[in-house]
């Protein structure tokens, strides 16, 4: 341990932030860019925020709901904080639960899809860097449900939590001009692989990235149009979790962007030892900042106006 002294500064821990920073741009790699149906965004630029809707009554940190007034509110306030980015779900992701029936999913998307016009339109950014209109995500991944909610309209991004098993999801997006998410994991959604051990995470992540990226493009979807997502907590365990952090800029390799899904993650609660996860939002920024300097492009958070200010005042000290 570097020991500091009558106040001076750490230099140890000043070069391996500014180490992990070299050669990007707040940790984004520079030269991206992001393809949506209707217009495209570009890196470098400051990191993105998306906040968390979840129009379900068991998310694990508790801020579901079925009312779709409350979810519209929720929504609008997390624009009005700075979010760039809404990522609606229907059904919770948590291991513990069962799989809701398509028609029900299907039901609780439209209800929220239907009010998203007067979500958006009705709030003002924050300021001139916020991206607006905000970007619309779904949270699914059985190719029925996401079938029948690109038809309605208005979504941009999918986010894929079952990690492109096949082409279909692919073939979806593809079709509606939409942009994909991709997760690393492993095994089927909604089933814990609390089992699961990797002799090196980050060398079997590369492997399966560049696996799900050439099934997207011979699914017809342009690279450009694909987003990255490590997958924490997702078949990792603690140290897996935290390997991912630490080493997030060996996936700068594929030129896309990625996303962080560091909200009041378990790993979070692990090494802080807060079982509870609204309890978890100090440790979210820290990770927040951790995965910028090393190469997050989006940050996936329940705490909007807290991620907003992290990523604002790296962003500014980083240039």
């Amino acid at each position: 341990m570097t020991r500091q002294t009558n106040g001076a500064p750490n230099l140890a821990a000043m070069h391996c932030w500014q180490t992990a920073c070299r050669g990007t741009q707040a940790g984004v790699a520079i030269g991206m860019r992001w393809l949506l149906p209707e217009r495209e965004l570009h890196f470098p630029r400051r990191p993105l925020v998306m906040g968390i809707v979840n129009v379900n009554d068991d998310s694990f940190s508790g801020d579901g709901t079925l009312d779709f007034a409350a979810a519209a509110a929720l929504a609008r306030d997390q624009l009005q904080a700075g979010a760039d980015v809404i990522d609606v779900g229907a059904e919770s992701a948590r291991t513990n639960r069962g799989t809701i029936p398509v028609a029900e999913e299907i039901r609780r998307f439209r209800g929220f899809l239907e009010r998203w016009d007067d979500i958006w339109r009705t709030a003002q950014p924050c300021d001139g860097t916020q991206v607006w209109p905000p970007v619309l995500s779904v949270n699914s991944w059985r190719p029925a449900v996401i079938e029948a909610v690109l038809g309605l309209g208005g979504v941009e991004l999918v986010n894929d939590l079952s990690g492109l098993p096949d082409e279909r999801n692919a073939r979806l997006c593809a079709a509606a001009g939409a942009s994909l998410l991709i997760m690393h994991s492993k095994g089927e959604p909604k089933v814990a692989h609390v089992d699961q051990r990797w002799d090196d995470v980050m060398a079997a992540m590369e492997g399966f990235f560049a696996e799900k990226l050439a099934l997207a493009r011979q699914a017809g979807l342009s690279a450009d149009a694909v987003i990255l997502d490590p997958g924490i907590d997702f078949a990792k365990q603690r140290d897996d979790n935290l390997t991912v952090y630490r080493e997030l800029g060996r996936l700068r390799r594929f030129g896309r962007p990625v996303l962080v899904p560091v909200s009041r993650k378990t790993v979070i609660g692990q090494v802080l030892g807060l079982p509870d996860p609204v309890t978890r939002d100090a440790g979210t920024v820290a990770c927040v900042v951790a995965a910028m300097c090393r190469g997050g492009a989006i940050f996936r958070v329940h705490n909007v106006t807290a991620a907003v200010a992290a990523v604002k005042m790296i962003h500014a000290l980083e240039g």
